[in-house]
């Protein structure tokens, strides 16, 4: 048997990388950072089973800072076009989004810690987190509903917590963290400098209480996402 295509994980700070994703996917990751290279040489879709975009503190619209965004986004229509499986988190689901002409939401409303969402579809990789799942927010920006899409989860604050767009998931929260990556990030100046002491001791003590009920349903969904993985492989 051959060895399975490569999927390509676009990431946008050292920080933020793919998680319990990454150990998911049986498949070998080609993990690229192109935020500022205005023509990046991103792999072809016929070279990789997949496509993985993460988070980053920036403005999913700011080509003007980062021209690599736009080649991202353009990656991630074909993407979907080519039915080739795709999942962004946060700033990826934003930029899912845009790929797919929804409207990016800048400072539409801040949502740090861990919280419910509500699961308000059927998906059936979404669906292993449950109902109401209790996860791990960290945005200020969100993005509309692309047209055609499956609305998946909601909160009142971002109506669009995650939707399903043909072979691609967006996620607008952090399935992907594990206690090792969330004490990453609190320890991390440029993602916790907007926190003060006694909010970051709660994020702390929440993930120690959630974590651990969560954890099997996120290794579950992004299980879901490897055998798609490896089905285009």
């Amino acid at each position: 048997m051959s060895a399975p295509s490569p999927v390509l994980v676009l990431q946008h700070a050292p920080h933020e990388g793919p998680g319990l994703i990454a150990r998911a996917i049986d498949a070998p990751l080609r993990v690229r950072t192109v935020l500022d290279v205005p023509e990046p040489a991103l792999p072809a879709l016929d070279e990789v089973s997949g496509v993985v975009v993460m988070g980053g503190p920036m403005d999913a619209d700011d080509v003007r800072a980062h021209p690599g965004l736009a080649a991202e986004r353009a990656l991630l229509a074909a993407a979907v076009d080519a039915d080739v499986p795709v999942l962004g988190v946060c700033l990826g689901m934003q930029l899912l989004g845009l790929a797919l002409g929804a409207r990016l939401l800048r400072r539409h409303g801040s949502e740090v810690g861990f919280a419910p969402v509500d699961v308000v579809a059927d998906d059936p990789l979404l669906g292993s987190l449950g109902e109401r799942p209790t996860v791990l927010h960290w945005h200020d920006d969100s993005v509309d509903l692309p047209a055609g899409a499956t609305l998946l989860a909601s909160t009142a604050t971002t109506p669009v917590q995650a939707f399903r767009a043909g072979s691609a998931l967006g996620l607008q929260f952090h399935a992907e963290v594990d206690a090792a990556l969330l004490d990453l990030w609190l320890s991390t100046p440029a993602m916790s400098a907007g926190l003060d002491d006694a909010e970051v001791a709660a994020i702390r003590a929440d993930g120690a209480a959630h974590l651990p009920g969560l954890l099997p349903a996120a290794e579950k969904l992004f299980a879901g996402f490897g055998e798609l993985v490896r089905a285009r492989g």
